[in-house]
């Protein structure tokens, strides 16, 4: 089942989420939906904040990325060609390697982008859908991804890395998001 995408201005956005166990009900459920969610609205990934749960669970899908680059392109990160994972309860261990910048943009979000410096590897400790430890070190665009959801599970946004005058130049467009002033091609929650 698709599930609506809460837009920037929800609560649950800025709230840090809980961990989960493996009773959690209807978790199988819960991720085909969030698969089906993330595909459907053209994201690589979708943290659990964004479809109104408050638990630690995200999930990527960073394949898709290297499939619209350009060949030249493709060399230049060190995780093609990306992965699919579900992440539960991550929790990072380090970050490390020079800071770079990427073009960010986020469903929650929709029709801003911005550039955003993020670490060049994560050391993250995380369950995978049947709730098998890992500690594991990403690279690259996959990183980065992971990242970008796991702010999401800790309150936080992808438009709180940008610098001040920049933020309050999007504020009309971030009010218009927050206000269900928009259209968008998958369907959304607003605030009330």
């Amino acid at each position: 089942m698709i599930l609506p995408i809460v837009a920037y201005g929800a609560a649950i956005l800025r709230k840090v989420c809980k961990d989960i166990t493996p009773e959690y009900p209807g978790l199988p459920k819960l991720l085909e939906d969030m698969w089906e969610t993330m595909y459907e609205s053209n994201g690589v990934g979708l943290a659990a904040p964004q479809i109104n749960k408050d638990i630690r669970l995200f999930v990527m899908d960073s394949e898709q990325i290297f499939e619209n680059l350009e060949a030249d392109e493709v060399d230049i990160y060190p995780d093609t060609p990306g992965f699919k994972k579900v992440f539960i309860n991550a929790k990072i261990i380090s970050l490390d390697g020079e800071e770079w910048a990427y073009n960010e943009g986020c469903l929650s979000i929709p029709k801003i982008r911005e550039d955003v410096f993020r670490a060049a590897s994560v050391t993250l400790s995380y369950l995978d859908e049947n709730f098998v430890a890992h500690t594991e070190v990403f690279n690259g665009i996959s990183a980065r991804v992971i990242l970008h959801e796991y702010d999401h599970i800790d309150g936080k946004l992808f438009i709180d890395y940008i610098k001040p005058l920049r933020k309050k130049l999007l504020q009309g467009k971030l009010n218009d998001i927050s206000k269900g002033k928009i259209r968008v091609d998958y369907k959304m929650i607003f605030p009330k």
